[in-house]
């Protein structure tokens, strides 16, 4: 798939590949855990705009609207920021024991 997949930022399909797969997989679980929330999301927020610009020519309400929707609700999980049952929310209580 890396030779086919879309190079919007001039850097190779290999290396977009790549940016795609960390941002999709791997910020999307430290986003499940709520280790850093509003941190990961930024990537995965500019995965879905290249998806929408690049990969679905800007189309928002056809092939790009689930792009959209991803979207939508990563900048409100952004705005919301971490849950009770995050890891930031235990890391911040065990630092704020200790001290």
């Amino acid at each position: 798939m890396a030779a086919t997949f879309p190079d919007p930022f001039g850097i190779g399909s290999e290396a977009s590949l790549a940016i795609a797969i960390f941002g999709e997989l791997v910020c999307s679980l430290g986003f499940v855990v709520g280790f850093l929330p509003r941190l990961v999301l930024i990537p995965m927020s500019i995965a879905m705009i290249v998806a929408i610009l690049a990969a679905h020519g800007g189309e928002v309400f056809g092939e790009g609207e689930y792009a959209f929707l991803y979207l939508v609700v990563f900048i409100l999980s952004w705005i919301a920021g971490a849950g009770r049952y995050s890891v930031d929310r235990f890391i911040g209580n065990k630092v704020k024991n200790i001290g």
